[in-house]
C-alpha cells in the first residue's frame, strides 16, 4: 500500500496477569502466567496501519523512564515515524490488567504522560500532517490535542477518522467539526445518540435494526459518514447528518469467518487497516474497504496481545487470498 496514515494517540505498556479467578478486595491469588507488551489505543492503531501496509507516523506522549525507551524500539522495528513528546515529570502510560480463566477482565489503567499530549506538541508536526493521506486519532489522548490533529488534518486535505474510544464526557458538535468518518462501537454510538438528542437506545438492539431505522440513527450524528463496529456481527456505514446529499453507501459488511481467542485490540486493528487501505486508495468510498479492515481485525482475534497481535499483510493475504 502506499500513501501514509498518521496517528495522534496514546502508547501504554501493557501488563498482563492469566488468574484462575479475579481476586476479591484484600485476596492475594497466585497468578498463572503474565505478559508484558505494547498498547494504548493510539499505538496500537499505528501498529496496524503499519503492518497493513501504510507508512505510518505517530505523534504520542512518553515519560522520562525505561518503559519510554522501550517504547522508541518498539516504534523503531515497526518501521513507525514515531513523533513522542518527552514528559519529564510523568511516567509512561502503563494498564495492569487481570484475566481470569472465563476470559474476564479487571483492567486498571494509570494514562501518565499521555495525559499530558499538548497541541502545541501536535501543532509541531505540522509538516507531517501535510504529508498524509489520512489522520486517525482514538480519544485517550486530551481532547484539544484530538482536536488539533484533525483541525490539522483536515487543512491538510488528509481524511480524518475519529476513533470516540474511551468517550469523552467534552464530546460536542464543535469537536466534530473536521471529522470525515466517526468509528463507534455499539456501546460508544449508543452514548453518542443520547448525547445529540436522539434519545435512550440500548446498544445490545443496534446490531439487529434494519438498515433503514441504523441509517436515520447515523443521520442523528454531525458528521460526514458513520461507520459502527458490530463485533461479530460485522460493521454498518451510513451517511451521518452532515451528508444528506446521499453521497455516501448505506452498507452492511459481515464479520469474517476466525477463531477468536482474544479481542483486546480489535477495534484498534479495525481502525488502524481501514485508515490504510484509505490511505492507499483515498478516492476511494469506505464503504468498499470495509472487508479489508473486517478480515485485517479478526485475524488479530486469533492470538493474544494488542498491538503485537496484529497481523501483517503477507499473513491477512495468505488467510484471505485477494
Amino acid at each position: 500500500m502506499s500513501g501514509r496514515v498518521l496517528v495522534v494517540g496514546s502508547y501504554n505498556q501493557d501488563l498482563v496477569w492469566e488468574v484462575d479467578a479475579l481476586p476479591a478486595p484484600g485476596e492475594t491469588r497466585a497468578g498463572l502466567a503474565f505478559r508484558s507488551g505494547p498498547g494504548g489505543k493510539g499505538f496500537n492503531q499505528a501498529v496496524a496501519a503499519a503492518r497493513a501496509g501504510a507508512a505510518t507516523t505517530f505523534v504520542g506522549a512518553l515519560g522520562a523512564d525505561a518503559l519510554a525507551e522501550g517504547a522508541r524500539a518498539l516504534a523503531r522495528a515497526e518501521g513507525i515515524d514515531a513523533r513522542f513528546a518527552t514528559v519529564p515529570d510523568a511516567a509512561t502510560g502503563t494498564a495492569g490488567i487481570l484475566v481470569d480463566a472465563q476470559g474476564r477482565n479487571s483492567i486498571v489503567v494509570a494514562l501518565g504522560a499521555n495525559e499530558r499530549l499538548s497541541v502545541p506538541h501536535v501543532e509541531a508536526q505540522a509538516e507531517a500532517f501535510r504529508h498524509a493521506a489520512v489522520v486517525l486519532a482514538p480519544l485517550e489522548s486530551p481532547l484539544d490535542a484530538v482536536r488539533a490533529a484533525m483541525r490539522l488534518g483536515r487543512s491538510a486535505g488528509a481524511h480524518t477518522i475519529l476513533n470516540p474510544a474511551p468517550m469523552h464526557r467534552d464530546l460536542d458538535a464543535a469537536a466534530l467539526a473536521d471529522v470525515d468518518l466517526l468509528t463507534p462501537n455499539e456501546t460508544e454510538m449508543a452514548e453518542l445518540l443520547a448525547r445529540f438528542g436522539a434519545g435512550h437506545v440500548e446498544a445490545t438492539t443496534l446490531r439487529d435494526r434494519p438498515d433503514a431505522e441504523l441509517a436515520a440513527l447515523c443521520a442523528r450524528l454531525p458528521v460526514g459518514t458513520v461507520l459502527i463496529t458490530l463485533g461479530d456481527a460485522g460493521a454498518f456505514l451510513a451517511p451521518g447528518g452532515l451528508r444528506g446529499d446521499g453521497t455516501a453507501t448505506v452498507t452492511r459488511a459481515p464479520a469474517a469467518r476466525v477463531q477468536a481467542i482474544d479481542t483486546t485490540g480489535a477495534g484498534d486493528a479495525f481502525n488502524g487497516a481501514l485508515a490504510a487501505a484509505w490511505a492507499a486508495r483515498p478516492d476511494t468510498d469506505p464503504a468498499a474497504l470495509l472487508p479489508f479492515a473486517i478480515r485485517f481485525a479478526g485475524l488479530s482475534t486469533e492470538r493474544p496481545g494488542a498491538a503485537s497481535a496484529m497481523p501483517r499483510r503477507e499473513e491477512l493475504d495468505a488467510r484471505f487470498p485477494p
